[in-house]
């Protein structure tokens, strides 16, 4: 990975930034302003003066094992995108310097621009749309850290992804095919799960159309997610009741002696991807630009029992058990069967200008729509639910966003001159609609019947930004800011039967808030700079998290329609210098939140019970240094180096809600911000036909509680420290053939972020490139 460029459109201006060139180019340097030219720019809107990284397609392709696009960012400093296995759909939500794998709605991930992010929610569920992308179809990704850009709402406080996809200037044709293997070995687990990808692309550039076509197609097993667990009891085992063997003792994450009696949610998924792209060039300096994907999924979710009729063999999933002289009931609930059926597609269509005189100018629209999104389950016990038998199906159809940007940029004095200013209007508008019904016969293809609960709201943003970088001497140049937002909640509702006394609507409400943003760079020196940034940024509170998706009356899950917004200032002071082979940079940073959104638990005097539910954190401080280097032919000729080191301590200050007790918060840990983390990657071009990568991710010790009550990370629902290595070696078969193959987790070290992560798993895959 290599410190690259980012750039608004072709010819733009930019802030200090090293630039390291594609593999193939020699790297040059320049620490002071930078023009550069690019036929694929990145879509952020100027160059602030903070902490910027990148990665283009071809450095991924040589050094990264990239099934999915999340992959991209592996080894970015600070970042963790939570990829449980190859496909993930639903949970592989990205993490930062002070946000963790709970907060999906503190980054933002956009591709050509548009919005991939799904904040109608918070937290696992709601993960960004990789699937809309595949790693062959990736020109460059940066990411911006921090919310130091007006351009961007107050959900980019952890970070802005930016992805560029592919733009042909000729005609090219791309084939790729991958087969990948994982031996998985926990409990009393032991299987090897396998899957492939294949994938084509085609694309040309004949007067003034181009046009880009690329399709993707996943079959992946995953290893066990879950685990089916009971306390161990002090009751005597039910007269009815079946003895049975093979439930493993173990501890909880809190250190408490469990049993774990299965596995479940052990997913086979099929994916598939297609993307059609149109450009037309109405004159030299105005693009018209059409995107169209589409992306399929269907996952099967099926659990397997660890237990055996000790007087048969037989395996044992419902009823009465006794386990070494104690009784236990299994439910349903324990080995659930599910299917999933997932049909969305994405519009996003832009007009823009590229005049590099004193004014340019785009528009912007996109549209995110569920088309289908049906999750089916059963709800009566193994082994009945295999051939049917009743269930529920959670209908999301009709959910779904879109948007809409007017941008503008003024340079009043020329590309070169003094002042280059940012400025736009831009709308959101989130839809949310979850359907969960009833089934009586057959859960697995029979109509929806009885309500089980429904929910649904809208939401809408609407913002105006401007922003000025101001060069003011060869050596300074500062960049001025503000956001002004206005954030609507509406037409929000509960529902779980007709007649139920707990339906409830919840009336509208909007709110007003500024975000001023700020950042300063001096030119120290022909080697190094100095820069400083700070921005204040206001995280709405999502539908889900305003409405919730409580499954029945009695959940434990409680939502809020008065969620008050999180609102965050973030500052960082950063010095890059330049080491002739690479580039050095040393970041302070701090982030203090107010009202933090969070799902924590608490007691409720009314229920006379511990409720779980999304409430304001009052204050949340984080401190921290990240140290990184990237370098190319570092100590060699066609040795690659990048690394980094962070440390971060993150903690709660204030907070009027407990978990157990009144102050069990106070100066504990955020979940999921680990205090140290690092990362390390060395690339060694051995000849023009062979390159060979070795990485490496480490992450500390970490919580998944507001009160840190979790301390045995290394347990199914634990979030543990790891210690990871990869490695790739990719060959030039011959001119238009290459392979490439990989291993990740060498070391096949066991880890946890309240699912197990994958173990040693290997990868190979053959490409033509045309």
């Amino acid at each position: 990975m290599h410190i690259t460029p980012f750039v608004l459109l072709a010819g733009v201006t930019c802030a200090p930034a090293v630039l390291a060139q594609t593999l193939s180019e020699a790297p040059t340097r320049n620490l002071g302003t930078v023009t550069v030219t690019s036929p694929q720019p990145s879509s952020l809107p100027s160059q602030i003066p903070t902490t910027m990284e990148g990665i283009t397609g071809k450095q991924i392709e040589a050094t990264v094992n990239a099934t999915d696009s999340e992959d991209a960012l592996k080894y970015f400093p600070s970042l963790l995108v939570r990829k449980r296995y190859i496909g993930d759909y639903n949970h592989a939500v990205l993490s930062s310097r002070a946000s963790g794998t709970g907060n999906s709605a503190r980054s933002a991930v956009y591709a050509d621009g548009i919005l991939l992010s799904n904040y109608l929610g918070n937290g696992a569920t709601y993960a960004p749309r990789w699937g809309l992308v595949t790693p062959e179809e990736i020109a460059r990704a940066d990411v911006m850290y921090g919310p130091f850009s007006a351009a961007y709402p107050g959900n980019s406080v952890g970070a802005v992804v930016d992805i560029v996809t592919r733009m042909p200037q000729q005609f090219e044709a791309h084939v790729k095919a991958g087969y990948f293997s994982q031996p998985f070995e926990l409990y009393n687990t032991g299987s090897t799960y396998n899957g492939y990808q294949t994938s084509a692309s085609l694309g040309n550039k004949s007067g003034d159309w181009s046009w880009w076509f690329n399709v993707n197609h996943t079959d992946s097993h995953g290893q066990p997610l879950t685990f089916p667990t009971r306390a161990l009891s002090t009751s005597a085992p039910a007269a009815n009741a079946v003895a049975v063997t093979g439930a493993v003792p173990g501890l909880d994450r809190t250190g408490t002696p469990w049993l774990l009696l299965g596995t479940a949610t052990e997913y086979h998924t099929i994916q598939d991807h297609a993307k059609v792209k149109l450009a037309y060039d109405f004159s030299p300096t105005i693009r018209a630009s059409y995107t169209l994907g589409y992306w399929q999924n269907s996952s099967e979710g099926r659990p397997d029992s660890y237990l055996r009729n000790a007087a048969t063999g037989a395996v044992v999933t419902s009823g009465p058990i006794s386990i070494n002289g104690k009784g236990y009931a299994l439910t349903p609930a324990d080995f659930n069967l599910s299917n999933e059926a997932i049909e969305h597609v994405m519009h996003g269509l832009s007009v823009k200008s590229n005049t590099k005189g004193t004014w340019d100018w785009e528009a912007a629209a996109s549209l995110y729509s569920y088309q289908k999104d049906q999750l089916r389950a059963a709800t009566v016990a193994l082994p009945t639910a295999l051939s049917g038998g009743a269930g529920t199906i959670q209908d999301q159809d009709g959910t779904g966003w879109h948007t809409l940007a007017l941008k503008g940029i003024w340079r009043p004095t020329g590309i070169g001159g003094a002042h280059i200013a940012d400025f736009g209007y831009q709308q959101e508008n989130y839809k949310l609609h979850v359907l969960k019904s009833n089934i009586a016969g057959d859960w697995r293809s029979d109509a929806a019947g009885s309500l089980n609960n429904e929910v649904g709201g809208n939401a809408q943003l609407r913002s105006l930004y401007a922003q000025d970088r101001w060069t003011l001497t060869p050596q300074w140049q500062a960049v001025l800011g503000l956001r002004a937002e206005n954030w609507t909640a509406s037409d929000g509702f509960t529902r779980y039967s007709a007649t139920s006394t707990a339906n409830a609507s919840y009336g509208n409400r909007t709110e007003n808030f500024f975000s001023p943003k700020a950042a300063l760079s001096y030119r120290w020196s022909d080697d190094t700079v100095l820069k400083a940034s700070t921005g204040r940024a206001v995280r709405m509170p999502t539908v889900s998290e305003l409405y919730g998706a409580t499954a029945t009356i009695n959940s434990q899950y409680i939502n809020d329609p008065n969620l008050k917004p999180e609102k965050s200032w973030t500052s960082e002071l950063t010095a890059e210098k330049d080491l002739a082979s690479g580039l050095l940079r040393m970041t302070f940073f701090t982030e203090n939140v107010h009202d933090a959104l969070y799902s924590q638990t608490t007691f409720d005097t009314t229920a006379n019970s511990n409720i779980s539910r999304v409430q304001n954190v009052t204050r949340m401080q984080t401190n921290g240094v990240e140290v990184a280097f990237s370098g190319v032919d570092v100590a060699l000729r066609g040795l690659d180096l990048s690394g980094s080191v962070t440390y971060a301590d993150s903690r709660i200050k204030e907070n009027s809600g407990f978990v157990r007790v009144a102050g069990d918060t106070i100066g504990k840990y955020q979940p999921r911000v680990p205090v140290w983390r690092a990362t390390a990657l060395a690339s060694y071009h051995i000849d023009p036909t062979w390159t060979a990568t070795v990485g490496a991710r480490y992450s500390g010790n970490q919580f998944s509680t507001l009160n840190n009550e979790d301390t045995n990370g290394f347990a199914y629902q634990g979030s543990s420290k790891y210690f990871t290595t990869d490695l790739r070696v990719r060959y030039q078969l011959a001119k238009q053939w290459t392979a490439s193959f990989g291993i990740d987790n060498l070391n096949n070290y066991q880890y946890w972020n309240f699912h197990p992560y994958p173990q040693r798993s290997y990868s190979a895959e053959l490409k033509f490139d045309l």
